[in-house]
């Protein structure tokens, strides 16, 4: 059963590739920041889901993890605060 867990680690990280790739695309097209947060967000969530995936963290690494996806959950508050923040030209 442990085997598994490297295995959708990495697919996970693999969706977010992906969901990071889309998002550029949008970005490209649009040049709304919105999308390069999202971008950035999900590019980050990749990374740690491989270093995840391919290793082991020891005790004092751990916390890392946890501050990275708090970067890329922040990342994406600021992108939906930013979208709707009041006297924004729409």
């Amino acid at each position: 059963m442990s085997n598994i867990l490297p295995v959708l680690s990495g697919a996970v990280a693999m969706a977010s590739f992906v969901a990071m790739l889309f998002f550029l695309r949008f970005w490209r097209q649009t040049q709304d920041s919105f999308f390069l947060f999202f971008a950035f967000a999900f590019a980050v969530d990749a990374a740690i889901r491989l270093v995840l995936g391919l290793g082991r963290l020891s005790e004092e690494t751990e916390p890392l993890v946890y501050l990275a996806r708090a970067v890329s959950f922040a990342s994406i508050i600021i992108a939906i605060i930013r979208k709707n923040r009041p006297g924004r030209l729409r």
